[in-house]
């Protein structure tokens, strides 16, 4: 069976048969172009519009698209010119609005036009590839009207006087002007840019240099910095309104230019009232408004940074360097914290938490803090403070937050050995007289520390507590063995102290009291039979001691005293007066500790249970001491501190900075080795750089002493100089 042979079939397009008439192309025309007339002249009702179709298809369809087209161009161009000189006529506040009406009557008309000339537009203009029937019709409205000689020049000085207006505070009919730039856009964004936009800027930023100027000279920093904010605000309303929105970027840079940019160094540095001010007096408001406004411009965040820097390490260098602020070590730290927290809070709410701004803050402290040599013993003092009496009844969160902030100024020292070695005299003093107020609160910190400097830093501190628990077990065992019971002569508690975990010094033997030597050489001699190999040297300077005391008239107390002063106080068990030279030399504590305690036992009014003759604070040797039989109190039980400065005198402060740089040696040489091990062969400059890298965590060195260091090892011939370069060193295997 043969397949079924296939057909091709092919639709042309519907042709009216139509008489050849050599007019026919005129005719057709004419109906159409009346038709034009009509749909200009408001009586668009009357038309059939099928019918003006068909005729118009017609016309192309018989190759008459040419005439159509041009006679399109010429009787529309006629109508506009028209159009034209209505509105050049109409004088006042109406022009816009007649513009505005005829626009509409003439985009409606065009409406009308296009669809009736649809057919054109598909084929003829496609393939002739002119101008689209709607769009003819702006292009002729753009020459005939928009560009028209005498309605370009008015049309743009009316918008921008209703602008000028707006800005002045008066009201206009913002529906107007958005249709009057809606039909600019409509014609083209070069129309919108060139008829109105670009001289608009102009005009602006003339506005706002002359209004921006007058600001300056009668506003101060907040008020004109609210000013130019409203003005901002208002530029990018007025573009939300009745602007096309790619003007916003463009008219908000010619607000910021003018009002911020030209202006913000005279702002910042405005008297009474620029950026240092607004710090002082924490003007949270002003800030967050300079803040905002500077971040639109180049150069300006580094201009408010570097003058919050400037300020800040100025107000902190007179901090750091006033002596008054030094007498009260606690109140120099605590102003600190107050000051960090004051610009922390600045720059969270202020400044929008900017990382920069941080960053500016942290070296701004650095910088200062390290310019006082003590304030890694003055932030030990504070921590001795908080943990020895003022964290009493604090919750867990607060203690955590004062221990953040003792490590945030921490991190901040050059010089952490330093504070290391106060720490550890601090930490010391507290567990050896039982004043830990909070044992987390002092391991909390530790394990900060720990964490922020690594194991090493913190080893010693750790073994402080391990001995203290230990001593425990001891002393617990030390009893046991004794057989002692309640009321048997004098107890002794003795905190057995592992030499190089604390910070003990050697200091001269004090001759105890009998009573007490007694029991002292019992505990040594249980120790050093339960310990093989081991020495104990009593550290009377460090203990304290409590004793029963009756005074005249049977008043009894119990006074809690350092082991100096017990060993003063019992020597007038046996007689009434003596002198502080007789003192001396029957206890043998040395004459400065010995005049400290006395002053305590003397001259402090409600401990005075010593009499002195001649009453005075200072302490000579043939002041002459007796008990006090008039002393009262109103508590049974009396702590007696020992007078001494809160802060080390300059001798013991020389003495602090020896230690510490005596430790160093050992650190940077340490360090030296790692770095030669590892290069081999290299230069001074290269073994300074790598060592401040590795020590930097605990101290700064300072590269003399590292020339120092590297001079030593040369000499026991650890490293030697390149035979070939002498600027380089050599690592001795």
């Amino acid at each position: 069976m043969s397949a079924q042979r296939k057909r091709n079939f092919k639709i042309e397009a519907f042709k009216h048969r139509v008489d050849l008439d050599p007019k026919y192309a005129e005719k057709t025309w004419k109906v159409l172009e009346h038709a034009i007339h009509e749909i200009y002249n408001h009586n668009a009702s009357g038309l059939s519009f099928e019918e003006l179709y068909r005729n118009a298809y017609n016309m192309v369809l018989h190759k008459h698209g040419e005439k159509l087209y041009s006679g399109l161009v010429t009787t529309m161009t006629w109508h506009l010119k028209e159009i034209s000189q209505s509105i050049e006529a109409v004088q006042g506040d109406l022009f816009l609005e007649e513009l505005n009406r005829k626009w509409g009557e003439h985009t409606k008309a065009l409406q009308m036009i296009r669809d009736i000339l649809m057919y054109m537009d598909r084929t003829f203009i496609t393939s002739s590839r002119k101008t689209p029937v709607y769009e003819l019709g702006l292009n002729l409205w753009r020459d005939n009207i928009i560009r028209s000689s005498k309605i370009q020049d008015r049309q743009l000085n009316t918008i921008l006087e209703l602008i000028h207006k707006e800005r002045t505070g008066e009201v206009i009919n913002r529906g107007l002007m958005r249709n009057i730039t809606k039909m600019l856009m409509d014609l083209g964004s070069s129309v919108y840019q060139e008829d109105f936009e670009k001289p608009f800027l102009d005009v602006s930023a003339s506005f706002y240099s002359g209004e921006s100027q007058q600001f300056i000279e009668c506003c101060n920093c907040g008020e004109y910095l609210k000013k130019a904010e409203r003005r901002l605000n208002e530029e990018m309303e007025r573009v939300s309104q009745y602007l096309d929105t790619k003007t916003e970027p463009k008219i908000t840079c010619v607000v910021e230019k003018e009002m911020i940019a030209n202006h913000m160094k005279q702002l910042v540095h405005m008297e009474n009232s620029g950026l240092v001010n607004m710090l002082i007096d924490d003007r949270f408001e002003d800030l967050i408004r300079m803040y905002n406004l500077f971040q639109r411009v180049t150069e300006g965040l580094r201009l408010i940074r570097d003058l919050m820097t400037s300020h800040l390490r100025e107000t902190g260098k007179q901090l750091v360097t006033d002596p008054e602020r030094l007498k009260d070590p606690v109140d120099f730290v605590q102003r600190l914290l107050n000051e960090k927290d004051k610009y922390d809070k600045i720059i969270a709410a202020a400044f929008n938490n900017d990382k920069s701004f941080q960053n500016a803050l942290n070296s701004s402290f650095e910088y200062f803090i390290n310019l006082n040599s003590r304030s890694p013993e003055f932030i030990s003092l504070y921590v001795n403070d908080k943990l020895h009496k003022n964290l009493k009844g604090v919750s867990e969160e607060d203690v955590e937050i004062v221990l953040d902030k003792v490590m945030m100024l921490f991190r901040y020292l050059q010089e952490k050995d330093i504070f290391e070695k106060y720490y550890k005299q601090h930490l010391a003093k507290r567990l050896l007289s039982g004043k830990i107020v909070s044992d987390d609160a002092e391991r909390n910190l530790i394990v900060k520390l720990k964490t922020e400097c690594g194991y090493q830093f913190t080893s010693k501190l750790e073994g402080m507590f391990t001995d203290m628990k230990t001593s425990q077990d001891t002393m617990q065992g030390f009893y046991a063995s004794q057989g002692f019971e309640a009321g048997e002569g004098p107890t002794l508690v003795v905190q057995v102290l592992t030499t190089g975990s604390w910070p003990t010094q050697p200091s001269a033997a004090c001759n105890l009291p009998a009573e007490i030597l007694g029991v002292c050489d019992k505990f040594r001699a249980y120790y050093l039979g339960t310990h093989s190999g081991r020495r104990l040297t009593w550290q009377t300077n460090m203990g304290t001691a409590d004793l029963k005391a009756t005074f005249a008239k049977g008043q009894k107390h119990e006074l809690n005293v350092s082991t100096y002063q017990m060993c003063i106080l019992m020597l007038f068990n046996s007689v009434d007066r003596l002198s502080c030279k007789e003192i001396e030399q029957a206890t043998a504590i040395p004459s400065q500790d010995l005049k400290r305690c006395l002053q305590s036992l003397a001259c402090v009014l409600g401990k005075n249970v010593l009499r002195k003759v001649p009453m005075s604070k200072d302490i000579a040797e043939d002041d002459i001491f007796s008990i006090n039989d008039k002393f009262m109190s109103k508590f049974f039980k009396i702590k007696i501190g020992t007078v001494t400065a809160q802060k080390e005198s300059e001798p013991e402060k020389q003495e602090t900075r020896q230690q510490v740089e005596e430790d160093r040696k050992p650190q940077i040489e340490a360090a030296i080795i790692r770095v030669m091990k590892a290069r081999r062969v290299t230069g001074y400059n290269s073994i300074v750089m790598e060592v401040t890298k590795q020590l930097q965590p605990r101290f700064l060195p300072n590269p003399v002493m590292i020339k120092k260091r590297i001079e030593s090892l040369i000499e026991r011939e650890f490293l030697e100089r390149d035979e070939d370069d002498r600027k380089l060193y050599r690592y001795l295997a």
